[in-house]
């Protein structure tokens, strides 16, 4: 086969063109991302606070804090209150309830959950909430329904490192 001057210029050429547009789209992908807003930080994304819940018991829970703008998250596992049985996924409804800079509330609820074996320590969430920039949130108290009974727990230490920081 017998390839001329010009048919190898247009296939070099047309290497070229599709480099340029190769770079030109992943550009252009850039400046849409550099142009996205943030999706908005919490500072830390993780505490530990302890909980008296009364009759179903005492110990310490994790929070972990998430943000997406105005649109905040919260998931509990506590050791104050275990499961006497198995409990299904999707059947803990829970309200966190947080002092926001030392003054108001605001409340993070939820009917979400992962499957929970029986001696288990309660998970639940993601807790939805809404906040907004400056907002310091530390855990108050926890409320838990599974299959129609309420544990009331009540915070009996500071959250540690410190409070949620939304942007």
């Amino acid at each position: 086969m017998r390839l001329s001057t010009r048919s190898l210029r247009s296939t070099s050429a047309g290497r070229r063109a599709g480099l340029c547009t190769a770079l030109g789209t992943g550009l252009a992908a850039v400046g849409v991302l550099a142009l996205a807003p943030a999706a908005g930080a919490v500072e830390p994304q993780s505490a530990t606070i302890s909980f008296d819940c009364g009759t179903w018991g005492a110990g310490s829970a994790t929070l972990t804090a998430a943000q997406n703008g105005t649109a905040a998250t919260i998931e509990v596992s506590t050791s104050a209150i275990t499961a006497p049985i198995d409990v299904g996924a999707g059947s803990v409804s829970s309200t966190l309830t947080l002092t926001n800079n030392g003054a108001g509330e605001v409340s993070f609820t939820g009917d979400s959950n992962p499957a929970i074996p029986a001696g288990s320590a309660v998970s639940t969430g993601p807790l939805d909430g809404t906040v907004a920039p400056g907002d310091s949130l530390e855990a108050a108290s926890l409320t838990v329904v599974v299959f129609g009974v309420t544990a009331t727990c009540t915070a009996t230490s500071a959250q540690t490192p410190g409070p949620f920081v939304f942007d």
